[in-house]
């Protein structure tokens, strides 16, 4: 039976903090195959020592924190990070508060209060150009160097290349702004996917004999509008789909909505909280003239995002339970 996934804040109490673990520290936005490379080195070298890895990771995003007016498309909020987190096979995380008081902390501070005296790690493991404390003073050379004073093992990853392009983020966030899902997938090691509560629409995919679940995404979401076919999570069961993401300019053109078609499904989705993997990008989002040519597209694009999702069987993120 494995153990469950502990999630340590800054008002957890020490005598629940494991001591000695080995973490992985990073802002882990996507977590993607360059964040998995870093856990995988914590959970190798916890493993090694009999130790407990755990993620390190800062909740707001920093760069929320320092450009508020120049808000950033996360490729998943806090909850999605950890779940992501969770399904690696950590044993937990540790999500430390970005505030004022976070930023203004040193470096050699933020080592020795936080990382030593409060979570008492016996290893550490980072990207090649993870930064932390004021001003980004600490980097991977600075624990490397200050190591063998402290009694801590510390492993630096390089970046991760796919085809000689660097994964990170950023790439991501790039490649769904332009509707590359199957780089975003390759990038991040799996689909990239939302989560959300299922809302009252207009009611009009009823008329067009394709009743939707319409989900509202962060309003800095950086997805292409577009028609993509989807794999929808609903707890453990798993429906297959098409999507539009986007302002519905045949009807309204108003703000950006995630329409979801579940195929062979009939139940109520209302208020129900479902996870939605994009799995390809079929098309661009279009003005139709006539509800028949727009109905003749749907039905087209319904038959192209079956294919791509026979295709990819058993693609879906793989998400843990958070305890």
């Amino acid at each position: 039976m494995s153990t469950a996934f502990t999630v340590i804040r800054d008002n957890t109490p020490a005598s629940a903090i494991p001591r000695g673990a080995v973490v992985a520290m990073g802002n882990f936005d996507g977590v993607h195959l360059g964040h998995r490379a870093v856990i995988g080195a914590a959970m190798a070298m916890g493993k090694a020592h009999g130790r407990p890895a755990l993620a390190v990771t800062f909740e707001p995003h920093p760069r929320s924190f320092f450009s508020p007016n120049s808000p950033q498309f996360r490729l998943t909020d806090e909850t999605n990070k950890l779940r992501l987190l969770a399904g690696t096979g950590l044993a937990g995380a540790v999500v430390m508060t970005f505030d004022k008081a976070r930023a203004g902390t040193t470096a050699q501070d933020f080592i020795h209060r936080d990382l030593i005296e409060r979570l008492g790690i016996s290893g550490i493991a980072v990207g090649y150009d993870f930064h932390f404390g004021k001003g980004r003073v600490g980097s991977p050379s600075l624990l490397v160097s200050e190591a063998p004073r402290l009694g801590i093992e510390v492993d630096v990853q390089a970046h991760v290349d796919i085809e000689e392009r660097p994964v990170s983020s950023s790439a991501i966030r790039m490649a769904l702004a332009e509707g590359q899902v199957a780089d975003a997938t390759t990038m991040l090691g799996g689909p990239w996917f939302v989560t959300g509560a299922v809302i009252h629409g207009e009611k009009r995919g009823r008329d067009l004999g394709y009743p939707t679940a319409n989900i509202r995404l962060d309003k800095h979401c950086g997805l292409k509008h577009g028609i993509y076919a989807v794999r929808v999570g609903r707890g453990s069961e798993r429906f297959d789909g098409v999507a539009s993401f986007g302002r519905r300019p045949t009807f309204d053109n108003g703000a950006p909505l995630l329409e979801v078609f579940l195929f062979d499904f009939k139940a109520d989705l209302y208020g129900k909280v479902l996870d939605v993997a994009f799995i390809g990008f079929i098309r661009e989002e279009l003005k139709f003239d006539t509800i028949e040519a727009l109905i003749r597209q749907m039905d087209d694009d319904s038959a192209k995002a079956r294919a791509l999702l026979a295709a990819a069987p058993d693609a879906f993120p793989k998400l843990g339970v958070i305890g």
